[in-house]
Order: structure tokens, then C-alpha cells, then sequence
């Protein structure tokens, strides 16, 4: 999820030819689309916007180390690394929520009632306004479990908080929750009570959010929606999928949409269960490793490709013309020049995926500047990388839950 505002290095990754679907059944497919405002009307960043991005990316994550010390008694291993102490198949159409937010469709409760949700492989939560809430949910539809015959309250509240100050809380609750026509009883989910600002209508389109990560990082120590499906024999095999394009963005539920890739998937052994953390060999520059051995959360939350200081330092001091940003757009960011925009790829599994100009600009530092915001950024006090949409919208991305393992394919 996206407002107005990734260790050591584990198994050897290794290579899988075509989906790892089973065909027995057919894949459903979820439309989805997206919002944005990280641009101003003539095109120049919004600094603030960016700020606020690069906030709250890292507040989930640190969010989620918080939530996997409760529920597993033991420290994240990544959390060391941060300044701490988100039937057969299915596939929904999503909404680019220009380059912030990639939402779509589900129903819950009975009789159903359609939502709008943002899917966030970055957490494990799912939430929606409730019927009490009185602040920041206007122009969200409500859920109300009292209007449902098939929810139950688990007699729990829960509390979200995010870097960037926003905050959701609310009551928990079980009840029928359907997604393209694949339904998961007595999933958890929360009813919230209050929203702040950063979840208001104007800044949130969706209604809630759907984490897609693991159980060891839900704040309801419940399973996710999609694990809920897996375990109720609703998709023929537990993988779900996402193309995240301007030009048809998409959510597959229950294996891959081959019309949507070409050649074969390279896929990455999840090195941590909890996020969807994997290896990433190297961060490329003209065809060049600038940085090795890099630990990735693979985070369609995010819109950022965000790094350890150190290593992105290092990464744009091998760009000619890059510059420290930090006073002007924000710390952690740093500008290239616009008429010369390097080649960015990235490693995993051997098999390097390149990064468009396109979603790697972000567009110029101010107006009519001839320096461009990099869409990999900078935060302090972490050792891992978290890998968004910069690079995600470049590829199709496979989530393989049965073996825990991520999978990236060439766009058709």
C-alpha cells in the first residue's frame, strides 16, 4: 500500500521451466488498477509525496518484525539489520493507483458485499472500515458484521501503525471472504474503528488493505486470505501471481497466467518465511555490477526500490552525473541526469531483469530541471533491500507459497 505519500546469503537459487501450475483447473484472474500523486501537474516529483513513501515502505517493514517477534518469541533475522527494535485459480483485474497503490475487487460477509482493497504482498493483514468509523471514512464503504450471518467476533482489537504516522485500528472479526470467485470461511479480518488521515479517501482510494505474506507477520496471528483459500482447497495449486502494468495490470489466484509471460520462470528460494525475502545476487549499472549479495523483501506494497545507504551510495557513485538529492527532494534520494538515464537491471537467480527508464525516472527534480529522482532510494539503519513496483512493474512475479519460493518471468 502507497500514500500521498530488502542477509546472508541462503541456498543456491536455480531455475524452473514454465508455471508450477497444476492444469486441472483454471486460473481466475482479478483486474486491478492504480493511483498516483508522487508527481506534480507538470510532471516534477512531489518531494513531500516521495518523503512520505519512502516512510511508510520502511515503517511496515518494521512494523512486521514487530509482529514476528510476537507471534514466533523469537527476533526477525532481518530486524538486526534495521533500526527497529505489510478452487482452482482466481485472477482479478487491478487498478493502477498510479505508481502508489495497486487495488482491485473482493466480497465478504453474507449476503456479500463487494470491497476494494489494496493487495500488499508486503503484510499479512486484511482490514476494512467498520461501521463505527467515524473518522477519515467517508467515502469508504463500510463493512458491518452485524448485516453478515456468517461472521463471528473474535473478541480481539487490533492497532496498525505505519512510518509515516498513519494508523488503523479497529475490532477483529472472522467471517466469508470471496476474492474472483474463490471463497475463504472464517477468515480473520479487522473492523476498523478509526482511520487517520493517510487512509482517507483522497489519499487512499481503496477501501482496506489484503496482506499476502505469511501468517508469522500477521498482527491477528491468523492466516492470510490467500493461505485461508490454499487450506480450504479452493485453488489447485498455492500460488498466486501478479503483472503489475500500466498497460493491464492483474492478480492470478491459484498459479500463473501464461498469456501474461514468455519463456521460463527463474525463481528464488524464500530465505526467511514471514516476508516474501529472497536473494538478490546483484544491483546492475550498464550492464555492470555496482552492488552483490543483497538480501530482497519482494514488496508489491511499495512503490520504491529501497536500499542500505551504503550500498546505494555505492551503487549511484558508479552513475556518471548522479547527485545526492537530499536537500532538495528528501534524504536518501538522489537525481541523474534526465537526458542520460542508466541502464538498471537486477540479479536474481542468475538471470538479470531489466529496470525501463520509464519506472526507474521518476521524473525531473523540479520543474524544468534537467535532473531526474531515481526510483531507488536510500533509507539509514538497514541492511536489506526492499524491492517495489520500480522494478516489479518490469516483470511477471510468481508467489509460490507450497515452496516458498518467489518467481520472475519476462513479460509478454
Amino acid at each position: 500500500m502507497r500514500f500521498t505519500s530488502a542477509t546472508v546469503l541462503a541456498a543456491l537459487p536455480f531455475l524452473v521451466a514454465a508455471s508450477p501450475v497444476s492444469n486441472t483447473r483454471i486460473g481466475t484472474k482479478i483486474p486491478i488498477q492504480k493511483r498516483s500523486t508522487l508527481a506534480n501537474p507538470d510532471g516534477s516529483v512531489n518531494a513531500q509525496a516521495l518523503r512520505s513513501q519512502l516512510a511508510y515502505a520502511t515503517g511496515k517493514i518494521e512494523r512486521g518484525f514487530a509482529a514476528y517477534l510476537k507471534n514466533t518469541g523469537s527476533p526477525h533475522p532481518l530486524a538486526s539489520k534495521s533500526g527497529a527494535s505489510k478452487r482452482a485459480t482466481g485472477s482479478d483485474a487491478l487498478t493502477d493507483d498510479n505508481s502508489e497503490l495497486w487495488y482491485g475487487s473482493i466480497e465478504v460477509g453474507t449476503p456479500a458485499k463487494k470491497f476494494t482493497v489494496d493487495f500488499d504482498t508486503g503484510s499479512s493483514d486484511l482490514f476494512l472500515p467498520g461501521p463505527d468509523c467515524s473518522e477519515n471514512c467517508d467515502g469508504h464503504t463500510a463493512y458491518d458484521p452485524s448485516s453478515s450471518s456468517t461472521s463471528s467476533d473474535v473478541g480481539k482489537t487490533f492497532s496498525l501503525q505505519y512510518g509515516d504516522g498513519s494508523t488503523v485500528s479497529g475490532e477483529q472479526y472472522t467471517d466469508t471472504v470471496s476474492i474472483a470467485g474463490l471463497t475463504a470461511k472464517k477468515q480473520t479480518l479487522g473492523a476498523a474503528k478509526q482511520y487517520s488521515s493517510g487512509f482517507s479517501s483522497s489519499n487512499f482510494p481503496a477501501d482496506g488493505l489484503m496482506g499476502m505474506a505469511f501468517k508469522s507477520l500477521s498482527e491477528y496471528n491468523a492466516n492470510p486470505v490467500f493461505q485461508t483459500l490454499a487450506s480450504d482447497g479452493q485453488t489447485s495449486d498455492s500460488v498466486f501471481a501478479f503483472q503489475l502494468s500500466s498497460s493491464g495490470a492483474e492478480l492470478y489466484l491459484g498459479g500463473t497466467d501464461s498469456s501474461k509471460y514468455s519463456g521460463d520462470f527463474t525463481y528464488v528460494p524464500v530465505t526467511q518465511e514471514g516476508y516474501w525475502q529472497v536473494d538478490l545476487d546483484s544491483v546492475n549499472v550498464n550492464g555492470k555490477a555496482a552492488v552483490n549479495s543483497l538480501s530482497a523483501i519482494i514488496d508489491t506494497g511499495t512503490t520504491l526500490i529501497v536500499g542500505d545507504s551504503d550500498s546505494v551510495s555505492q551503487l549511484y557513485g558508479s552513475i556518471d552525473g548522479a547527485k545526492d538529492a537530499s536537500s532538495s527532494v528528501g534524504q536518501g534520494y538522489y537525481t541523474v541526469p534526465c537526458d542520460s538515464i542508466p541502464k538498471i537491471s537486477l540479479t536474481f537467480g542468475g538471470k538479470s531483469f531489466d529496470v525501463s527508464s520509464d519506472t526507474f525516472n521518476l521524473g525531473p527534480e523540479s520543474s524544468g530541471s534537467s535532473s531526474c529522482v531515481g526510483g531507488i532510494v536510500a533509507q539509514d539503519d538497514a541492511d536489506f533491500w526492499i524491492v517495489g513496483d520500480v522494478f516489479l512493474q518490469n516483470v511477471y512475479t510468481a508467489f509460490d507459497v507450497g515452496n516458498t519460493q518467489v518467481g520472475f518471468a519476462t513479460l509478454a
